[in-house]
C-alpha cells in the first residue's frame, strides 16, 4: 500500500454528489418557500444528529486516489456529525486528515494495516474520552472503537467495528455481537449508545445471538425499506471480479435509547444508501455502500 502512488498525487476527475441515493424515512420534510418554513426546517434539521458509517475498502489499490478523493467529496458534501469508517488504510487516513482535520477530530482504532476510524464535528460534539476494545478471539485484529461524547448537552457513546470477515468466521462474529450488545446494554442510562459498522452478519448469526430488548435495529425500526437493505450487492456493484452474485446488509446501525427520566431521546428518522454513483474511472468509491442515517431528538 505504501509503495503505491498517493491519492494527493493523482488528480481525480471523480466529484460525486449527494442529490441521488436510496433514501428511507420515517418523515418526510420540505418546504413552500417562505423564509419562516425555511428557517423552521433549518432549526429543525440542526436538532437532528447525522451519522454515516461505510467500509471504504483502503485495502484494495485499485484507482486508490480516485476512490479516496470521492470518499472526501462524500464526506464534505453529506456533512455529517458522526463518520464511521472501516478498512482504513495510513495512506486515506492522511489523505482525509489534511483535507477534514479543521472540521473533524480524528479518532483511529489502531496503527497496522487497516483499522476504524471516528471523525467527529468540532463544531457539533464534543469529545470526552476514547477507548479501543480488543476482541479477545479474533484471528483477524477486530476490535471495538469507543467514543463518549456530548451532543447538544446529551451524552452519547459512539462505537464502531468491523467484525470478523468470511463464512468461516461465523462463530467469531457472533462472539463479537454478544460483546457489544453486553456494552451497549450494559452503558448507564443517561447515554444514548449508537453502533455503526461493518458486522459481516448474516440474518440467521443476529437471530441466533439476539438483541436486547433494549437495542434496535435502524433499518428495522424504519420499516425494513427493500430498497437500503442490501450494503454489499455484487450485482449492482462492480468493483470485486467475483463469480457468482450475491447481496447481504453487512452493515448495520444500532440504537440504544436513554432511558432515564428527563434525559432526551435518540429516535430513528432516516436512513440512505450511498456511494452509489460509479466514477469516472469506472469503479464506486467502495465495494460497500455507505449508510447516511438521521435521527430525531424527542
Amino acid at each position: 500500500m505504501e509503495g503505491q502512488e498517493s491519492p494527493e498525487k493523482k488528480a481525480s476527475s471523480c466529484s460525486p454528489s449527494p442529490a441521488e441515493n436510496r433514501s428511507c424515512s420515517a418523515v418526510e420534510t420540505g418546504s413552500d418557500g417562505a423564509d419562516n418554513k425555511t428557517t423552521s426546517i433549518k432549526e429543525e434539521e440542526e436538532e437532528k444528529l447525522s451519522l454515516i458509517t461505510w467500509n471504504v475498502d483502503g485495502l484494495d489499490g485499485e484507482d486508490q486516489p480516485e476512490r479516496a478523493r470521492s470518499l472526501c467529496s462524500y464526506l464534505i458534501s453529506y456533512s455529517a456529525d458522526v463518520v464511521l469508517l472501516q478498512e482504513i488504510v495510513q495512506p486515506y487516513m492522511r489523505f482525509m486528515h489534511r483535507r477534514l482535520a479543521d472540521t473533524y477530530t480524528f479518532i483511529k482504532g489502531g496503527e497496522e494495516g487497516y483499522f476504524t476510524m471516528m471523525l467527529l464535528k468540532k463544531s457539533r460534539l464534543t469529545l470526552l474520552n476514547s477507548e479501543i476494545v480488543i476482541f479477545p478471539n479474533t484471528h483477524m485484529g477486530r476490535n471495538l472503537l469507543i467514543a463518549q461524547v456530548m451532543f447538544r448537552g446529551q451524552k452519547l457513546l459512539l462505537m464502531t467495528s468491523h467484525f470478523e470477515s468470511c463464512k468461516s468466521g461465523s462463530a467469531e462474529r457472533m462472539r463479537q455481537l454478544r460483546l457489544v450488545m453486553k456494552r451497549m446494554s450494559e452503558a448507564p442510562d443517561d447515554e444514548t449508545v449508537l453502533f455503526g459498522g461493518d458486522t459481516n452478519l448474516r440474518d440467521y448469526e443476529v437471530a441466533t445471538v439476539g438483541l436486547p430488548s433494549s437495542v434496535c435495529d435502524l433499518w428495522e425500526q424504519l420499516g425494513e425499506p427493500e430498497k437500503c437493505r442490501y450494503t454489499w450487492d455484487t450485482q449492482a456493484n462492480t468493483n470485486k471480479d467475483i463469480p457468482f452474485k450475491c447481496h447481504f446488509r453487512f452493515d448495520r446501525v444500532y440504537l440504544r435509547r436513554a432511558s432515564r427520566d428527563g434525559v432526551p431521546r435518540l429516535d430513528p428518522h432516516s436512513m440512505a444508501l450511498i456511494g452509489l454513483e460509479i466514477l469516472k474511472c469506472g469503479l464506486f468509491t467502495s465495494d460497500h455502500w455507505g449508510i447516511y442515517s438521521k435521527f430525531s431528538v424527542e
